[in-house]
């Protein structure tokens, strides 16, 4: 019985300005058609043996899960929402004490969303033989077999073999330096630390509950107290937020006595950097990966991928990194791609939102594009899905004025409630409690302007909501 866990957290640092806080890079299609975490869903559920996925993710992504699943017509899934961000420790545990609800004797296959494996086959293997050790209450992780020496992953040195295929965990180590790297890689018994495991949800627990006895009580009674719905499973906050935050290797792995590692060669990346990402596309003969309505002349070596409906030109580039979005241009030498995390710190201690949201925005009934922004106003244009609903709000410093350009909307202001079709307008004052509605059997969509002393996403007082926002 194993449960595959599909672990959909992260914040959308590395992969910065594709990837953001509020769409981080596993719900993009960077690599083929589908989604990082579609590709690992799909990948999961062609295992031998595998049940219906778990997937746990935070209370703002959930919705982007469980889109994405219908997508890949996917109905029988369990999505567990961490109330707050803990790390990976205790989000297993969650998933944990959630499979033994059903079955006594499950093992979870615990997986990252965001990686990609260019060699199902090779891991599925893998996967079959962790199984024998994992029944025999080892805890195993994947370590994949180095291709050089890298330094922005951890690594795993391997004792003695341990069964038929795999071997005991000697240590763990962090992401060592470039000459550190390249002695690990001539040694031969060190393997990348990938983040994928597989063991009994049980023994995992017990060991949670000898080396982490807090995060262990927390993360039960998260789930003791946790609402069930026909779509999520909502853990506790309260009781979630107790949870000392942890990774599973630092909580688990590098203190059990049963740690084990089985190597995998199966063309793995975590897509942790764009340089990562051009390593494992498809380039032209100078070596460039070009995205998009990209014209390249003498250039080598590079990643350029232009927005959406814009050209991207370029002349004489190496070895350069150019990610063009409707709101953000990142230029950086793929030597120094590690370090975005230093601009979207930055843009953060800035009070900045362009590492939060796109320009373009996707919420549970439909999305809003900001299209303008002055000192005191801003226009949107909003898209209501057929049948959806805003919430129930008001705003303490704006005001905003409505017009419909095509569809037909229900308007809630104050104790009115009126339709507003195409080509009509409305005006909410600052402080009505106000709500949007798509009646008809098409999408709505309408031009916002707001107009106030502060048009931040946070001045929103939700009343009520269909999505579990208020």
């Amino acid at each position: 019985m194993i449960f595959p866990v599909i672990l959909s957290g992260g914040s959308g640092t590395r992969l910065w300005p594709l990837s953001r806080k509020n769409l981080p890079k596993q719900f993009l299609a960077l690599a083929g058609e589908s989604t990082l975490f579609q590709q690992t869903v799909a990948r999961a559920r062609g295992l031998e043996g595998c049940l219906t996925p778990l997937v746990v993710c935070s209370e703002e992504h959930r919705f982007f899960v469980a889109e994405q699943l219908l997508e890949l017509g996917v109905h029988d899934a369990s999505i567990l929402v961490e109330p707050v961000p803990r790390n990976t420790a205790p989000a297993i545990a969650l998933a944990a004490w959630h499979a033994l609800e059903s079955h006594a004797d499950a093992m979870l296959l615990v997986l990252p969303a965001d990686h990609l494996i260019g060699d199902p086959a090779s891991f599925s293997e893998a996967v079959r033989k962790a199984q024998g050790l994992a029944e025999q209450d080892w805890l195993v992780t994947f370590g994949v077999r180095p291709e050089r020496a890298e330094t922005g992953f951890g690594y795993i040195r391997r004792a003695e073999a341990v069964g038929d295929a795999g071997f005991r965990v000697q240590r763990f180590v962090e992401k060592p330096d470039a000459a550190t790297a390249q002695k690990y890689l001539e040694a031969g018994d060190y393997e990348w630390n990938s983040g994928m495991f597989l063991f009994k949800a049980s023994r995992y627990l017990e060991e949670l509950q000898q080396h982490s006895s807090g995060m262990h009580e927390a993360s039960r009674t998260a789930m003791q107290r946790a609402k069930v719905d026909p779509d999520f499973v909502r853990a506790d906050k309260e009781a979630f937020a107790a949870s000392p935050g942890n990774s599973i290797d630092y909580a688990v792995m590098e203190k059990t006595r049963r740690a084990a590692v089985v190597p995998v060669s199966c063309a793995w990346s975590d897509i942790g950097s764009w340089t990562a990402l051009w390593g494992v596309s498809e380039r032209d003969a100078g070596g460039n990966r070009l995205e998009g309505d990209v014209i390249a002349i003498d250039s080598r070596n590079c990643f350029m991928r232009a927005a959406p409906r814009r050209l991207l030109a370029a002349l004489g580039l190496e070895n350069v990194v150019v990610v063009d979005t409707p709101d953000a241009v990142l230029v950086a030498h793929r030597d120094r791609v590690q370090d975005v995390k230093l601009l979207v710190d930055d843009l953060g201690s800035k009070g900045r939102q362009e590492h939060l949201f796109h320009r373009k925005v996707d919420r549970p009934w439909g999305s809003y594009d900001s299209l303008d922004m002055g000192e005191r106003f801003q226009v949107k244009r909003i898209v209501v899905k057929p049948g959806a609903a805003l919430s129930l709000q008001k705003h303490h410093h704006r005001a905003e004025h409505w017009v419909v350009v095509s569809g037909n909307a229900e308007v809630t202001r104050n104790d009115e409630v009126f339709p507003l079709n195409e080509n009509e307008s409305t005006f909410l004052p600052q402080g009505s409690v106000h709500r949007l509605r798509n009646v008809g059997k098409t999408p709505l969509e309408l031009i916002e302007v707001q107009y106030g002393n502060y048009l931040g996403e946070d001045d929103i007082v939700r009343l009520e909501d269909v999505y579990g926002r208020a």
